[in-house]
Formats: structure tokens, sequence, C-alpha cells
């Protein structure tokens, strides 16, 4: 019944509003949907149990309530102080490579072998290259990253940070800290890097 209730509860998160309001803490809720994955959720490929329960602070965090203010600020800065720059101060890498990163949706589903090379989606919701008809909308588009901005020391430093982890700059932003949860290489990064910034690349076209 407790387990039932739990269920009804997650259902009814988003229906405060109505007066629907969830029986359980948020805690309550967290720590049952927990023990409700460690029991019936099986690891497969790339796509293992251990990734879902082992969430960071900014992730507990990020699921609780808002964060707005200086919470939101705290957090941003947290996220900003784990940003690994490139040891050698190279910041581009090969905009064609970048180009296919950013087509790339796969990896670390349960299709996917373990340990294999992983995509960053990244049309998945952002327009880049304008001669590609399909992309999504959740983000900004990211045509003329690079024309529009140039690429200056700072224009670096954000769009590198921004792309190994998101959070860096928006607290509890949906975009994947790339580089924060290896996702991308740091090789891969600078591909990506080079399709924003890179003068020749598509994008800047």
């Amino acid at each position: 019944m407790r387990y039932q209730m739990i269920l009804l509860s997650l259902l009814c998160a988003g229906c405060a509003g109505a007066g629907l309001a969830p029986e359980f803490s948020a805690a309550q809720i967290a720590s049952e949907a927990e023990a409700l994955i460690a029991r019936d959720f099986q690891s497969k490929g790339a796509a293992s149990r251990e990734r879902l329960l082992q969430r960071d602070a900014a992730q507990k965090q990020c699921s609780g309530a808002t964060l707005e203010g200086a919470a939101a600020a705290e957090l941003e800065a947290q996220q900003l102080a784990t940003v690994r720059y490139p040891a050698d101060g190279k910041w581009l890498g090969d905009w064609k490579k970048g180009e296919a990163i950013a087509q790339n949706g796969r990896g670390m589903q349960s299709s996917d072998a373990a340990g294999g090379v992983n995509g960053g989606n990244c049309y998945a919701c952002h327009q880049i290259n304008k001669k590609e008809i399909s992309f999504g909308n959740l983000g900004p588009s990211l045509s003329q990253y690079g024309k529009l901005r140039g690429g200056s020391e700072e224009v670096l430093r954000y769009t590198w940070a921004k792309i190994y982890n998101a959070q860096a700059y928006r607290a509890c932003s949906v975009m994947p800290r790339f580089g924060h949860q290896g996702i991308l290489t740091e090789e891969q990064i600078r591909d990506v890097m080079a399709l924003l910034l890179d003068p020749a690349s598509p994008v800047n076209q």
C-alpha cells in the first residue's frame, strides 16, 4: 500500500496547484524512488543502475526545490570550480570531427556497449549548422556562434566551461555536463569548440 501511495505521489507531484498535493515529502519520495530503482532496475549495456543512483550534490539539490537567487549563484560557483580547462592551452580541435560529435546521439544507452565512444547529440536541442534541417529548439540557436562572439580568451573560457559543465552558468540546467560527467573527452570538447568557433566551420559562414 505504501509503495502504491508513493507512486501516486510521484504522479501527482505536478498537480499540487490542482489540489492534489502529494502525501509524502520530497525527501521521502526521493528515498522511495531510489529504493525502487535499486530493487527493480537492471543494468544493460552502457546504461547502468549505478549511474542512476550515484547522484552528486548538484543533482540532489536540483531534484528538490527550485534554486533561485543566492542559492543558485552558490551552486553555479561550485560547478564552475569543477571545470578543467585544457592544460596545454589548445582550445580548438577539428570542426569536422566536432560536427560528427554534434550529430551523434549514441552513447550511454542500453543498446550501446559499455566503454564505447559517446556522441554529444547537440542537434537534439540546438540549431548549429544552418544546412542541417533537423534540430531541436530546447536550447538557443548556435548558428554563427563564433562569428557573432569572436574568439577572445573570455569567449573561449566561457564556451569551454559551458560545454564541460553547463551548470557553471545556469544552476540546474538541463544541458548535459559533458566534461564533468565524462560524457565527452577533452579531445571531443576541443572538436565541438572548433565547430562553434573556427572561422572555417560552416557554423560561422
